[in-house]
């Protein structure tokens, strides 16, 4: 159909995060939270698709942290092709520990970082 395939926003999404992450005034990758026993967990989802992405397209994705709580994070997308809106989206993440458990979301995590 020459369209990018609807599963491809939710991983874009989570380059966006770990993107975010990255570039935040801590400069963390995943790979450091993960050996300091902090694992993010995708609870919860949501895509709206408003146009298509198409194969070969040059694509733009912003990412903001929008909310830090106590266990949790919340982001939210915007896809765009030059200046045209494709899709927006949200995720909830969960902070576990290595056990899988609930566990304080890092201060570190807290900060906004600049929109990627």
């Amino acid at each position: 159909m020459g369209v990018a395939h609807h599963t491809a926003y939710p991983v874009w999404f989570e380059i966006g995060r770990t993107e975010l992450l990255r570039h935040s005034g801590a400069g963390l990758d995943y790979r450091e939270l993960e050996r300091d026993g902090v694992y993010l967990a995708v609870v919860a989802l949501s895509v709206r698709y408003k146009r298509p992405a198409r194969y070969d397209d040059v694509l733009v994705l912003k990412t903001n942290l929008i909310d830090a709580g106590h266990v949790k994070l919340e982001h939210e997308y915007e896809l765009y092709r030059d200046s045209i809106l494709l899709a927006t989206g949200a995720t909830t993440l969960a902070c576990l520990d290595r056990e899988g458990r609930p566990r304080e979301v890092p201060e570190v995590l807290k900060m906004p970082a600049p929109s990627r």
